[in-house]
């Protein structure tokens, strides 16, 4: 090994990033940004605003158990709301959004009591979000062992309104994960095919025809756009389709797809994403005006990307955010989008839902303000 070789090409490799200014600000920028937003985030996190209602089914013996629970989760800082009169009206007021928790205290809760056993007594949660469900349980538990004690504290058995009640944890993440994933791929899918065709000169030459800038923004939208469904196609099928091979000689039995339960319609859940997907495909071709190279769109990957699946709600609840970072996380497509697809996968809403006909509006008019400043910026830089 020639040694001086050797280190020519290392200097030619530093004196290509010491002149590229806008990688050394990604470089040391981004981890900067990322790592201060996430301890921002994880740091002051304000616990999410829970409603709890407790549903005495042991008759009078219940009673003393339920004003003792209520006045240690009031004490604790939760929403104490009037028990429902029976479990089908706590399903509706959980199912309605009127509650957020309901703590059933179970008829053998006398027996239980009287045999010197714990209780075990049941929790019901809407089950459309898994991280929000998660700190509201584990808050109320926590609540309950501060004020009860650990050894006198029930076993408890979770259960949820929406969903199978036989799903497993990538059945309630799914929506967010799927949501996330075709976001993700369709803006380095397009970032990186609209520079080639930039750094290629073809968008030049195009400029120099009489077509308007308008026109090129949406043929390209278009045609990014066609692929940019087939792999939403591709996603959809693979989360919610399953299809299981039988053993073959020593080859064992295996399964192709997720198999994710589905409450709802799959077009639905298609309409939200491939939505979402449209936005991506925008955005890409806006970002990709500012990039000089294909490694720079990725650089825009934990700028871009990264801060909206920190905020859109699929690690932690919106709600516990930080006051300043809610309001941002309120307008982010992701955001949107995973609240779609929890409305239909989850929920199993249909178009007459209110809240999923907000997502799908909201998802169509951030596409479309999208692709109005990709056709600003292609005009600025190009004249």
């Amino acid at each position: 090994m020639n040694l001086r070789r050797t280190f020519a090409i290392s200097r030619r490799i530093a004196s290509q990033f010491r002149r590229d200014r806008r990688t050394l600000g990604l470089m040391f920028v981004a981890p900067i940004v990322i790592l201060g937003l996430l301890g921002w985030v994880i740091r002051d996190q304000t616990p999410a605003d829970t409603r709890l209602a407790v549903l005495n089914l042991a008759g009078q013996p219940g009673e003393v158990a339920r004003t003792s629970i209520e006045q240690a989760a009031a004490d604790g800082g939760l929403t104490v709301l009037t028990p429902p009169g029976d479990e089908s009206a706590a399903r509706d007021a959980l199912r309605n959004d009127d509650v957020d928790i309901v703590l059933v205290l179970p008829e053998t809760l006398a027996q239980d009591l009287a045999a010197g056993r714990p209780p075990s007594v049941r929790i019901i949660t809407p089950g459309v979000a898994a991280a929000d469900d998660a700190g509201r349980v584990g808050r109320l538990q926590g609540t309950l062992i501060g004020a009860l004690g650990e050894d006198r504290l029930p076993s408890f058995e979770h259960e949820s309104v929406f969903g199978t009640g036989t799903g497993d944890q990538l059945d309630a993440f799914a929506p967010a994960l799927v949501g996330f994933f075709a976001y993700f791929l369709v803006f380095v899918l397009t970032g990186v095919s609209f520079l080639r065709e930039r750094v290629g000169g073809t968008l030049e030459r195009l400029m120099a025809t009489p077509i308007r800038r308008s026109e090129i923004v949406t043929g390209y939208s278009l045609g990014f756009g066609f692929f940019a469904m087939l792999q939403v196609t591709v996603i959809m099928i693979f989360a919610l389709g399953t299809v299981h091979v039988p053993a073959i000689g020593p080859v064992p039995a295996f399964s192709i797809g997720l198999g994710i339960a589905n409450a709802g319609s799959p077009l639905l859940a298609f309409a939200v994403a491939l939505l979402l997907a449209l936005g991506a495909v925008n955005l890409g071709v806006l970002l990709s005006t500012f990039a000089r190279s294909e490694f720079q769109i990725l650089q825009f990957i934990p700028i871009v990307i990264v801060p909206q699946g920190l905020l859109c709600g699929l690690l932690w609840p919106i709600s516990s955010l930080p006051d300043v970072l809610e309001p941002v996380a309120r307008v982010l497509p992701l955001t949107y989008a995973i609240d779609g697809l929890r409305e239909v996968l989850i929920k199993g809403s249909d178009l007459g839902s209110a809240a999923l006909q907000l997502d799908l509006a909201v998802l169509a008019a951030i596409a479309v303000v999208l692709a109005i400043l990709a056709t600003v910026t292609i005009r600025r830089e190009v004249a």
